[in-house]
């Protein structure tokens, strides 16, 4: 056997990637950190050649109670602030609406391909409201009016045409006039899976006065309701049509089907996906997703919902993306957690959205997002990834190794916030944020993991948002950005407690110390061996480039380095050099 006494080994601490908070010790790579603090690689700035201090949190706006949401929205190339604080609703400083719930809200733009107009959607699990840059209006009370039932003779015999929307109770039906009758039954089902061939005899809502058009012209009298019987009754039958067998009498009226408007009201989650509005999260439907109209989020049909599995668990994350729509649900003693939707043609029902169990029965624990074009969401053990899509079987591939033991043990794990900004994943519990670098991925356990980083703030973050590559965060009342760089923030960085390949031998610093590339106002370098307390070595003041460290440390079996500062610093690579003396000492 080769002597190995008296061997001087060179390491080299460069290439910094990432924390490894796995308590692997002296299995932890070169490249890692073991204990890091508000450190990253910014690849905007410095193109990812150095680990550095985050920025810091810069004060943006300020408003009077909560922040539940927030959104930035452009009208006639004038963008414009929305803020969902406690009830007010505020462009910028002005109140635009007023009785919001206090509950999180999520807010979406519609571009309708037709008008070529956006509209801003909010929904607080309460209020459903549209926004377009002038108007703040419930959608109940601007929600598409479907045509229910046509071809109807006066006898409430029809056709079935639209379907009943959720939204609104205001419903149309059309008829035929024979020129004589003047009695026109209303078909008014509960529901729009009824036989409307068939009269549905069913009372109308008596706190509205129907609307009636005949030949294209309103009516502002001459006929009566009876609200009971569900009829309207004209003073003078109205005429044959000009065109032979075309509708010509139009009724709008009021009929209000108990629970239909929670069913989409109370939804807390929200994913557009193939130009539709798809909704779940709703408590008293907890494994229920409901999607809108093609190109209209306000047209919920009572048909188009799906039951996603076993309702013993509930939705909690809708993502679009490869192919399909994603539901993701909390774990279930069934196993059935994982659906998607894609778009299937039906000869009856046009574009359908069918429910399809997914090969996977991991549940989801936290949150899910399409991150760089890849489902992944939070289980109980920790990030995984969806690989393959419709098409394929779908197979689930962990991704949070490195931090799992810090990750998981967080109290609020299942109330995370995801943001996807600056080329990472943001997993936000309360100050704590867990950054997966969507630029890199390293080996863990025969497979691909995220390379990851670790901020902690001094307040606690409930929301987040990207606008023009910067990164806005809520904190109770407030809204920063990420941007703020002439600050003192606590960060820092230490190497592995390196055992140098022998850890059965003793080891000597070499004399001429080790060697520093950082750049910083101030750093303080400290070191540890054998796990004992850090000593700080020295205090560096406006250095760049080459530094150089004369301290020695004798007889150690592992030895450990930590930069630390509380100005902002970089940090590039360090080499540190010892020689093998003997055996360690054994009692």
């Amino acid at each position: 056997m080769a002597q190995v006494s008296g061997t001087l080994i060179t390491r080299n601490y460069t290439n910094f990637s990432g924390v490894d908070f796995s308590n692997r010790g002296d299995e932890v790579a070169l490249n890692h950190s073991p204990n890091a603090l508000n450190m990253w690689k910014n690849y905007r700035s410095s193109n990812g050649k150095c680990v550095e201090t985050r920025p810091d949190l810069e004060l943006f706006k300020e408003y009077p109670d909560t922040i539940y949401g927030r959104f930035f929205f452009t009208v006639n190339n004038v963008t414009y602030l929305i803020v969902h604080s406690g009830t007010n609703l505020y462009k910028d400083d002005e109140i635009i609406y007023s009785n919001m719930a206090e509950h999180k809200s999520k807010f979406f733009i519609h571009f309708n391909s037709t008008t070529r107009v956006s509209k801003l959607y909010i929904m607080d699990g309460t209020n459903y409201l549209q926004y377009d840059g002038l108007t703040v209006n419930k959608v109940e009370d601007i929600a598409y009016i479907p045509l229910t039932i046509i071809s109807m003779s006066p006898l409430g015999y029809g056709v079935k045409n639209n379907e009943i929307n959720c939204l609104t109770s205001l419903r149309k039906c059309s008829y035929c006039g024979d020129g004589s009758s003047t009695v026109y039954h209303l078909n008014a089902p509960d529901s729009s899976e009824e036989d409307v061939s068939k009269v549905i005899i069913s009372s109308i809502d008596n706190d509205y006065v129907p609307r009636v058009w005949i030949n294209g012209t309103e009516l502002t009298s001459g006929f009566t309701v009876n609200y009971s019987n569900a009829t309207i009754t004209f003073a003078t039958a109205p005429s044959e049509p000009l065109t032979t067998g075309q509708d010509n009498v139009v009724i709008q009226f009021k009929k209000t089907v108990p629970g239909y408007k929670d069913r989409i009201l109370k939804c807390e989650l929200v994913e557009q996906f193939d130009n539709r509005v798809f909704v779940g999260g709703n408590s008293e439907y907890p494994n229920v997703v409901f999607h809108s109209m093609l190109d209209d989020p306000t047209y919920f049909s009572d048909l188009d919902y799906y039951p996603e599995g076993a309702n013993d668990s509930k939705v909690k994350s809708l993502v679009a993306g490869n192919n399909a729509l994603w539901v993701l649900k909390e774990p279930s003693q069934s196993n059935t957690t994982i659906f998607y939707h894609n778009p299937t043609i039906d000869s009856e029902h046009g574009k359908i959205y069918p429910s399809t169990h997914s090969s996977i029965s991991t549940g989801c624990k936290g949150k899910g997002i399409n991150f760089n074009d890849n489902i992944v969401f939070f289980s109980d053990k920790g990030l995984e990834s969806i690989t393959g899509d419709v098409t394929t079987e779908q197979v689930l591939i962990h991704r949070s190794s490195l931090i799992d033991t810090k990750l998981l043990n967080e109290t609020n794990y299942e109330n995370m916030e995801l943001i996807e900004y600056a080329g990472y994943l943001f997993v936000i519990i309360d100050n704590k944020v867990y950054l997966a670098d969507g630029n890199t991925l390293t080996q863990v356990n025969n497979h691909y993991e995220y390379e990851w980083f670790y901020f902690e703030f001094d307040k606690n973050i409930t929301g987040a948002l990207v606008k023009d590559d910067v990164l806005y965060l809520i904190s109770d009342k407030n809204i920063y950005t990420l941007t703020k760089k002439d600050t003192s923030i606590k960060s820092y960085w230490t190497t592995i407690e390196d055992e140098f390949k022998y850890p059965q031998y003793q080891k000597t610093m070499n004399k001429k110390g080790f060697v520093v590339d950082m750049e910083g106002e101030e750093l303080l370098v400290y070191v540890r061996t054998d796990n004992k307390d850090f000593q700080l070595i020295k205090k560096y003041k406006n250095k760049k480039g080459y530094i150089v460290s004369k301290k020695k440390k004798k007889k150690w079996k592992n030895i450990q380095l930590m930069f630390y500062s509380t100005k902002p610093f970089s940090l590039y690579s360090n080499t540190l050099e010892a020689y093998v003396g003997s055996y360690v000492k054994r009692w």
